[in-house]
């Protein structure tokens, strides 16, 4: 059965991401208080992203790849800035240091450009 990765903006400021096999039904839950005990504290929300799977496992994987994002790099993906998106991936934690080789013009890990599947990405209007 399809599933949906969603992203939501909440009042605060903040990014609430989900996953369902009934998009539509879910945002209307967490804009009535049905939602996650985050969205209730933090209504009004916006669906601002999401990506359709075929199966709703996979969704679920994207959402929890995307909890661990920060949310400056949620934004690169919600504004489909590429550029950003691999900026932000970079890691900063001590313990990948190891046999990463640095630049050290700019002090910041070497990556490698990859492409975004934009097959499966919907942006909100």
């Amino acid at each position: 059965m399809k599933g949906f990765m969603y992203i939501l903006e909440c009042c605060d400021g903040t990014y609430y991401t989900g996953s369902t096999k009934f998009l539509e039904k879910r945002f209307w839950e967490h804009q009535n208080s049905i939602g996650a005990n985050y969205t209730k504290k933090r209504l009004p929300v916006k669906l601002v992203y999401f990506e359709e799977y075929e199966r709703i496992d996979e969704a679920f994987y994207r959402e929890k790849q995307l909890q661990g994002w920060s949310h400056a790099k949620k934004r690169a993906l919600i504004e489909g800035n590429v550029e950003n998106l691999h900026k932000l991936a970079n890691c900063i934690n001590a313990t990948h240091f190891m046999n990463i080789p640095l630049d050290s013009a700019r002090g910041t890990l070497d990556s490698t450009q990859g492409t975004l599947d934009s097959t499966r990405i919907k942006p909100v209007p």
